[in-house]
This record gives structure tokens, C-alpha cells and sequence, in this order.
């Protein structure tokens, strides 16, 4: 693994503008950042990313398993009593899951080390899945590639496949998300186009503009019934919500489904620590109040049990101050990780992010930052597989 430069794409900017990539600069800074590239070797995409991702994913599959039949623990992980037996039903029912993200810090020797999973509403998978596939294929033409580069990327292919399995053809399925957030509306898009090209008939609706029929039934704002609904919008959130009490009792048909809000939840990772102890691909964790003098004295991070874009995070124990990040998340707990030394390639440190769709291991995408935490506004980097 390693970081090269790469002259960019002639007029990629207006060629964004058009696709609908406005996002591609935020605040006068670079969010898409095509001036460098990661590259991989197939070996370390496969031993060390993609297998170990598989690995996890079915890990994960296995505390869901236990979480779901222990109501301690379901209470532990911040999840109301009330939506206990829904969310035992949606797993025990089997119902499927599109997608999710780990997150990892990997800098190509040693194994990857899972930071957090982002189980319900992960972003970036526009840039992923479309526009840093376009960017390779556009990159060889030039010849800026050779013609034996490739990417990990399956993404937009494996999206379409699993949307197809899910449903119906001609099926009517809303997507939403908040307004006003025009990443999260990029990431809706794009995946209402993935469904498109499944055969199903998407239509958006606003997070806002969801409401409950006098039959408890979910519909949008032309009151048109919404039967099924992706949501790019936490659980935790929806639990406050007015229509949160009518989620139980309701025929709705949900993406991700219910059993992902155990997942998409940084308590998970105390619990993968103490049920698969010394995995290499985890850090060790526990919950804050378990924490031990001896967990406290080493350096480790403090992660609120929900978060979003690297807010709420304390690293202790590196510098003589913490290093903190600003947020409104912490109220229902938290966890300690140990700390991991994250890859560094010249000022920038770097994330890498794994996509699950369908339950199989499909692509990566990789952030970086000066900040040591990844956050909204860290740049979005291609990368490329080439063999020495």
C-alpha cells in the first residue's frame, strides 16, 4: 500500500456538476481529491481487506444472534424496551439487509484494525460505487493507468443484484433522507438509480414529511401509503420520533431492517472484543463503566455508543492534552477502545472504509485528513489496484 500523485481528469468538476456530484467541494475545500491515489496490491485487498471484512461481517451476525435473545444486553445498548420484540422478529424472520461500512485503520502491514461499523446509514457510497469507478476507467483511457489497473469495487453491481433479490419487479419503494443535506440526498439518489436499474419504481420522500395514516399505516406527503421505505436515518433517531411507537405494529418493510440497530451502534465493540477475544482484525474494548485502572492508564478512545462523522471522540493517553472532537452525541454511554496509531502517508492520516452489500465483502473507499479523526468534511480519495 502506498500514496502516489496523479494529474487529474480534465474538466472532472463541471462533469461532477452535471452527474449531480456537487458536493465534490465543501466550504473551499477539496471533499473529492483526485490529485493522489492509493495502490493496493491484490494481496493485500484480499488477505487483508476483503477477507477480513467477510470475517467480520459474520461475526457480527453472530452477536446479533445472542444480543437479540438477552434483554440485559438489548437494554445495555441503549435500545428501548418497547422495540425489543421487534427487533428480535425482524432477525428471527430473517429480514435482509442491503448494506453497511467498516471502517478500518490499515497502512499495509499488519492486519487492519476495525474502528466502528457503520451498520445502519453510511455515506460516501456514491463516490465509492460510481464516480471513483469512472474515475479509474477515465484514468486508463488517458493512460495515466495502465491498462492491468483495477479496483476493488463491486459496489454499484452488487447494490442492483441485492435490490433485485429483495424485491419485485415494478415494486414501489421510497427512499428518504433529512433535508437540506445534500450528501445524504447524493447517497439516496444514487441508490433510487441502483433500484431503477433493478426494475423497481423508487420514489423520495423527506425524513420530515413522513407521517402515520389514522390505520397506523406509514405514507408521505402526497399521503401515498409508503409500503417499503430505505431510510438514510438513524433508529435511534426514529425512536424519538412521533411515528417511533407505530414502527412495531406497522406492515412498513424497512432498509436497513430492524435487527441493524443493534449494529449500527458503537457498543458492539466491547461485546466483538469479549466474544471473539484476541481476533486480529479487533482492538481491545469494554464499556466505559468496566473500564479498569490498568485499561485507563494505556492510551485509548472514548466513542459515544451513537455518533456520526467522527463526533464525540476522545483519544487520551497520546499527547499530553486530549484530543476531542465537537458533537451533540454521548447521552446514552459510551465505550473504550484501545488506541490504534492511525497510517500516516506524508501530512495525512488515512481511513479506509469496507463495503458490505448483501452480506458479501464489495469495495473499499479511503478518506483522509490532517486531523487524526475522520470527520464530515475529510477528503474522499480514489485508489487502484496495480501489481508491482
Amino acid at each position: 500500500m502506498r500514496r502516489i500523485t496523479v494529474p487529474e481528469r480534465p474538466g472532472w468538476k463541471e462533469q461532477a456538476e452535471k452527474l449531480g456530484f456537487g458536493f465534490h467541494t465543501m466550504y473551499g475545500a477539496p471533499y473529492w481529491d483526485e490529485s493522489r491515489a492509493y495502490v493496493f496490491s491484490l494481496e493485500e485487498i484480499e488477505r487483508d481487506l476483503e477477507d477480513p471484512s467477510q470475517d467480520l461481517y459474520r461475526m457480527c451476525l453472530d452477536l446479533v444472534d445472542r444480543v437479540v435473545r438477552d434483554a440485559d444486553l438489548l437494554g445495555r445498548i441503549a435500545i428501548p424496551l418497547q422495540y425489543h420484540d421487534w427487533i428480535r422478529s425482524s432477525w428471527e424472520n430473517s429480514e435482509p439487509s442491503l448494506y453497511g461500512r467498516f471502517d478500518f485503520f490499515y497502512d499495509g502491514t499488519g492486519p487492519a484494525k476495525l474502528l466502528e461499523f457503520n451498520a445502519d446509514t453510511p455515506t460516501a457510497l456514491y463516490e465509492t460505487g460510481f464516480f471513483q469507478w469512472m474515475w479509474l476507467e477515465e484514468q486508463i483511457a488517458s493512460g495515466v493507468l495502465p491498462q492491468e489497473a483495477d479496483q476493488f469495487n463491486s459496489v454499484q453491481d452488487r447494490l442492483i443484484e441485492r435490490f433485485a433479490a429483495m424485491f419485485a419487479p415494478g415494486y414501489h419503494i421510497h427512499f428518504a433522507s433529512s433535508k437540506d443535506q445534500d450528501e445524504d440526498r447524493a447517497t439516496v439518489r444514487y441508490l433510487e438509480d441502483c433500484a431503477r436499474q433493478a426494475g423497481l419504481t423508487p420514489h423520495f420522500v423527506a425524513v420530515e414529511d413522513i407521517g402515520v395514516d389514522d390505520k397506523g399505516r406509514f405514507a408521505d406527503s402526497d399521503e401515498f401509503v409508503i409500503d417499503a421505505l430505505f431510510k438514510l436515518y438513524p433508529y435511534e433517531d426514529m425512536f424519538r420520533e412521533e411515528y417511533g411507537p407505530f414502527l412495531p405494529g406497522s406492515p412498513l418493510r424497512l432498509l436497513e431492517p430492524p435487527w441493524k440497530a443493534i449494529l449500527s451502534n458503537k457498543a458492539i465493540l466491547p461485546l466483538l472484543w469479549e466474544m471473539f477475544p484476541g481476533h486480529p482484525n479487533l482492538l481491545p474494548a469494554c464499556f466505559e463503566e468496566d473500564a479498569t485502572p490498568e485499561i485507563l492508564k494505556e492510551p485509548h478512545v472514548r466513542k459515544p455508543f451513537f455518533s456520526r462523522e467522527g463526533a464525540n471522540i476522545t483519544v487520551r493517553g497520546v499527547e499530553d492534552n486530549e484530543l476531542s472532537t465537537p458533537g451533540h452525541y454521548g447521552e446514552e454511554g459510551h465505550i473504550l477502545q484501545a488506541y490504534q496509531e492511525p497510517p500516516k502517508f506524508g501530512e495525512d492520516y488515512a481511513m479506509i472504509g469496507s463495503w458490505i452489500v448483501g452480506g458479501i465483502a464489495s469495495g473499499i473507499c479511503i478518506r483522509e485528513d490532517r486531523h487524526p479523526v475522520t470527520q464530515d468534511l475529510s477528503r474522499f480519495v480514489p485508489h487502484v489496484i496495480l501489481e508491482d
